[in-house]
């Protein structure tokens, strides 16, 4: 060490940088710290990215899971209003049976009339409920698929979120053992995720 701040290098410092580059030749330690750098930036930031799409695609999944319940849920309700209305038509069907008999078995034509009134406004009252209970059914039947699509969109997006936490998993491998093919994979298992979560956002 001069006193202006010189430093003269011994032959373990050149060692030293060697082994902590995982260089094993003499004369490169500064290309070597500067490749592995390189590649350690490029991969600590691929793997920064890859986390951000991973937690966006767990949101979605999340999302996803959220809507199927509450759609299915929907669905429930929508049949449960549906087997109300059939039971009001099959109240309203007794009723116009019990009519029809009075009508048919009354002995003078102005009762038979005051009968016949009520058995025709128990059909038309038949009808608007059968419409009414039809519709919650067809409703019903919406909401459970909507509640389907939602549940195959969320194992998409479940998908994607894992395989994007295996890239992850591989790209800390690859820091670790500097294994340039590890590095290849990490590429291509997050390709894969996002690939997985495109067809989630495509609904497919």
């Amino acid at each position: 060490m001069s006193g202006h701040g010189f430093h003269v290098h011994g032959p373990h410092d050149h060692e030293l940088e060697h082994a902590a580059t995982g260089g094993h030749g003499h004369g490169h330690g500064d290309a070597a710290e500067g490749a592995g750098m390189s590649v350690t930036g490029k991969i600590a930031v691929c793997t920064a990215a890859i986390a951000t799409i991973g937690a966006i695609f767990a949101y979605m999944g999340g999302a996803t899971q959220a809507n199927a319940g509450l759609y299915k849920n929907n669905a429930a309700i929508k049949k449960t209003e549906a087997s109300n209305q059939w039971n009001y038509f099959q109240s309203k069907s007794t009723k116009q049976a019990l009519a029809e008999f009075a009508r048919d078995t009354a002995t003078d034509d102005a009762r038979r009339q005051g009968w016949q009134v009520k058995v025709t406004r128990y059909e038309q009252e038949k009808g608007e409920i059968q419409a009414a209970a039809k519709k919650l059914e067809e409703e019903s039947v919406r909401w459970d698929a909507s509640s389907e699509e939602q549940m195959h969109q969320h194992h998409r997006w479940a998908q994607a979120t894992t395989v994007l936490q295996v890239s992850i998993a591989l790209a800390a491998i690859a820091l670790l053992t500097r294994r340039k093919w590890l590095e290849r994979a990490m590429y291509g298992v997050a390709l894969a995720g996002i690939a997985i979560g495109a067809l989630a956002a495509l609904h497919i």
